[in-house]
């Protein structure tokens, strides 16, 4: 059992961490080598379109109306993906994470494996999440752009001189150089314009429809604080680091918050995996169909990093925790 400080530190550990990804992701078919043939994928499938109320592995596969273009299909779809590839992991290799995080949407998938949520519930709770976030900016022009080359103090000065009575805010420190903002349209490129102006070696706008982690989001927060509240949580069996205080909380009173928080509030992933290296962690799992927060941290940190997105990198991760 970790043991835990006043100071939420956590005892040192020389084993590994598991990483979610959130929205951004989305694909057709982006599935990669998962099968409905294995039964665990099949039943993890299952129990979360019993709770959205259609067949998630369908939209996956086929996606013949477009609908991984929209925030309440995407989100269960990446969270179902998600856990069925960790249940895959325990159930072939038995080896359980030492500490897990979310990369925003993807907090709610370490929560799942952690066991303080139900997927069913979970499913549910994202798709709401999702349909908040479409319908808050349905007659809003809104836009996210990355920001690379510029530290965050520089971006956020930034922000502040180019809103003009419009919101633009910083939604994710990535890195001690990536910062995405999110806001109004013309605010975020007016930011993107002088970002350049000051330095930035790249300004990339991000193929993503919604406005995320930043104060446009308010009433959605607001909404979202008392869907969840009908919500089940339990203690979680895996310490889980949210996205809005870089700590990891177990009762459902904080956990909430900090889910509801983190819809208007940037996500703070940087710190998330400095937290995690300070914990003595060696290799760090992103769980998902995707390399990218695998990519963040070869760029950036001293930690072994593998994605867990295709067969390969399953045994290589099982013999690097093996013989460490």
């Amino acid at each position: 059992m970790l043991k835990f400080k006043k100071n939420d530190s956590i005892k040192k550990m020389n084993l590994f961490a598991m990483i979610f990804p959130g929205q951004g992701i989305q694909k057709k078919n982006m599935l990669n080598e998962l099968s409905l043939q294995d039964t665990i994928v099949k039943n993890t499938f299952n129990e979360s379109s019993s709770a959205v109320g259609y067949n998630l592995w369908k939209l996956i596969k086929n996606d013949t109306n477009n609908q991984l273009n929209y925030s309440e299909f995407i989100q269960p779809a990446i969270l179902t993906t998600s856990v069925a590839i960790y249940r895959l992991w325990i159930d072939k290799h038995g080896y359980f994470p030492d500490i897990m995080a979310g990369n925003s949407l993807g907090e709610y998938s370490a929560l799942v494996c952690a066991n303080a949520i139900s997927l069913y519930d979970s499913a549910k709770l994202v798709q709401f999440r999702g349909k908040l976030m479409q319908k808050i900016i349905r007659y809003k022009q809104v836009a996210m752009s990355a920001i690379i080359g510029l530290d965050k103090k520089k971006v956020i000065d930034i922000c502040n001189q180019q809103k003009k009575n419009q919101i633009v805010d910083p939604s994710n420190f990535n890195t001690l150089n990536q910062t995405v903002i999110s806001g109004n349209k013309s605010a975020v490129e007016r930011v993107g314009i002088d970002c350049k102006k000051s330095g930035a070696t790249h300004v990339i706008p991000l193929n993503i429809n919604i406005a995320a982690h930043c104060r446009l989001m308010i009433p959605a927060a607001n909404k979202l604080s008392r869907f969840i509240k009908k919500i089940h949580f339990n203690k979680p069996t895996c310490p889980v680091i949210n996205n809005i205080d870089v700590k990891c909380e177990f009762s459902k009173k904080k956990i909430c918050k900090a889910l509801v928080k983190q819809l208007s509030y940037p996500v703070r992933w940087y710190e998330i995996i400095d937290f995690i290296k300070l914990q003595g962690i060696k290799l760090i799992l992103e769980v998902g169909s995707s390399s990218i927060l695998t990519k963040l941290n070869i760029n950036n940190i001293p930690i072994t990093s593998i994605a867990l997105n295709n067969s390969s990198n399953f045994l290589t991760a099982f013999h690097r925790i093996k013989t460490t």
